[in-house]
């Protein structure tokens, strides 16, 4: 055989290339490398070595980076939520029903931090089916799943797969609603954001963002210290850590695209909302506060 014979091809060095990856992989998984960092650096070696696509080390990442979150990292905090009052008539809980476009219903009682059970929009709609037989909204009530604020993202997945719950009530160390969170704000930290045909695309990658009309582009999730930093602001924070919060305060419900509010010298207009939260708002900067009527 020549020499010339005896060197590699193309076949077996990229059989090469994927048996040395595999290896590094088996070696993760069985005790090395250590940490979350190394095997991620493995991924994404594998990645340049062409052995699996963008997406997929996106979602390896993704998972990843779950098993070391916790509930309070990507749950809708309560000034966000959107409940219903047991007393409110049935009329009313049609209304926020249908306003609101979820599908599933924290229902408190008196106390907002009496949840009393979740309620299924499909399992309201009894009440609106002619012959029906007059139901109370307590008796359509399912078991309200409430979890503490520490608890681990991938350990939560878990459960909701086991279960079957999609929802769960998020309890702060006093007993008090934090927020919920649901199956969907957990694949989307492995998957990315669910996007539906109605959501405008916004760069997340900046929290405030000026724009070329004079206007700013501002991230929902802004906590309230930089926002006041940024413009000079003097908006408190006591209840409040983001803008979005502060604004869906203001507004007294969860706001929909294209609702304004005036705050002060700073003129706020939704700019992207989905039915489970606010996601960024255009800030125009007043010249003076407006003063009310």
């Amino acid at each position: 055989m020549s020499e010339d014979d005896s060197s590699p091809s193309p076949t077996q060095d990229a059989s090469e290339k994927r048996r040395s990856w595999l290896d590094r992989i088996s070696s993760a998984i069985s005790g090395e490398p250590t940490t979350r960092e190394d095997l991620v650096e493995i991924l994404r070696d594998a990645h340049t070595d062409g052995l699996i696509e963008a997406d997929t080390l996106r979602m390896m990442e993704g998972a990843i980076a779950v098993s070391g979150m916790s509930v309070a990292d990507v749950m809708v905090p309560r000034s966000q939520m959107v409940v219903l009052a047991l007393e409110d008539d049935f009329v009313d809980l049609m209304r926020q029903v249908v306003e609101s476009g979820h599908s599933r219903f924290p229902v408190h009682g008196e106390d907002k931090d009496e949840i009393l059970g979740i309620l299924l929009a499909k399992d309201l709609l009894r009440g609106v089916v002619p012959g029906s037989p007059q139901v109370q909204v307590r008796e359509l009530l399912r078991p309200a799943v409430l979890i503490p604020e520490s608890k681990r993202l991938d350990v939560l997945l878990r459960e909701f797969r086991q279960s079957r719950n999609h929802m769960a009530i998020v309890i702060d160390e006093y007993g008090g609603v934090a927020g919920l969170i649901t199956i969907e704000d957990v694949l989307e930290e492995i998957v990315g954001e669910i996007d539906d045909e109605y959501d405008e695309a916004v760069d997340s990658s900046a929290l405030i963002a000026a724009q070329a009309d004079g206007q700013y582009l501002v991230n929902a999730l802004t906590p309230i210290e930089d926002f006041n930093q940024r413009f000079g602001a003097d908006f408190g924070d006591e209840e409040y850590d983001t803008i979005g919060g502060l604004v869906t305060a203001a507004i007294g419900h969860l706001p929909e695209a294209g609702e304004e509010l005036t705050l002060g010298r700073f003129a706020f207009r939704v700019a992207r909302a989905d039915s489970r939260r606010l996601h960024a708002l255009h800030v125009s900067v007043l010249a003076e506060p407006q003063q009310d009527a």
